[in-house]
């Protein structure tokens, strides 16, 4: 990334201009414009093949657009420039933990990889992050093969919030886990949220999470990205939003939300 950054009081937490991405002759991001707004939860759907992953990616840093332009927090992700990046952290869809590290020494690798604080610090950091997250100390010394796979997402964003990030990139997060779980994460999520100031891009298929915590979605189609509320989206005539929003579960999980309880800022 680049070390100089532009005034940011106004700009969005994360500026995607002119993004293309093509794999063979498939062309995924056509000139894709997306905003995603200072203290916002953007969520993000998309048919397969749609590139909602490799959207992610390339904001990341990790895969190399073939045409655009990223900023992220005012800075530009410059990909011949790799770093650590601390201001955002990332839960992915399988977790990633290490199996070979406790919970404790998974939550604190970002804190020993980029920061010199004494090891009882990181010790009393990592803990603080697994109380944040609602998970008992008593997980401290235990494998991620011993954890259900709510522990593991639990412990997956505790380690994401290591570094205290500004922005909290989600991909799938309640993938996997049963309505009870599911709906606890997602009121995890907006608690966090609402008490840190971040600002979350989040992936997934989960109609329930898209109307329970974001503020606006974004649904990549044709290349193209559409964003707004839920309600507009909702309301949008273009085919494939119809059909996705247009499901018995999605009209369902729609019709059970009062407005005044929708996480709409």
């Amino acid at each position: 990334m680049n070390d100089t950054p532009t005034d940011t009081r106004r700009e969005p937490a994360i500026r995607v201009r002119g993004l293309v991405n093509r794999f063979g002759r498939q062309v995924v991001h056509d000139e894709l414009r997306l905003d995603v707004e200072r203290d916002e939860i953007l969520g993000v759907v998309g048919g397969s093949g749609s590139g909602k992953s490799v959207l992610m990616r390339s904001i990341l840093g990790l895969h190399r657009p073939n045409a655009g332009e990223i900023t992220v927090l005012g800075q530009r992700i410059r990909y011949q420039e790799p770093g650590p990046h601390t201001q955002w952290g990332v839960l992915f869809q399988n977790g990633a933990l290490l199996s070979n590290l406790t919970v404790q020494q998974n939550v604190e690798l970002p804190i020993a990889l980029h920061s010199d604080m004494p090891v009882e610090t990181r010790h009393e950091l990592a803990s603080l992050k697994l109380l944040m997250v609602g998970l008992s100390l008593s997980v401290a010394d235990k494998y991620p093969s011993e954890l259900s796979g709510g522990m593991k997402k639990r412990v997956s964003l505790a380690r994401a919030l290591a570094m205290d990030p500004k922005i909290l990139f989600l991909d799938e997060p309640t993938a996997g886990l049963d309505p009870i779980a599911a709906t606890e994460f997602d009121e995890l999520i907006t608690y966090l949220h609402d008490n840190l100031d971040l600002t979350i891009m989040m992936i997934t298929h989960d109609v329930d999470s898209l109307f329970n915590t974001c503020n606006r979605i974004a649904v990549l189609v044709d290349g193209k990205v559409l964003v707004g509320t839920a309600d507009e989206i909702v309301a949008s005539r273009h085919r494939w939003v119809r059909s996705y929003f247009g499901v018995p579960r999605a009209r369902r999980a729609w019709a059970a939300m009062d407005k005044g309880d929708r996480h709409d800022g």
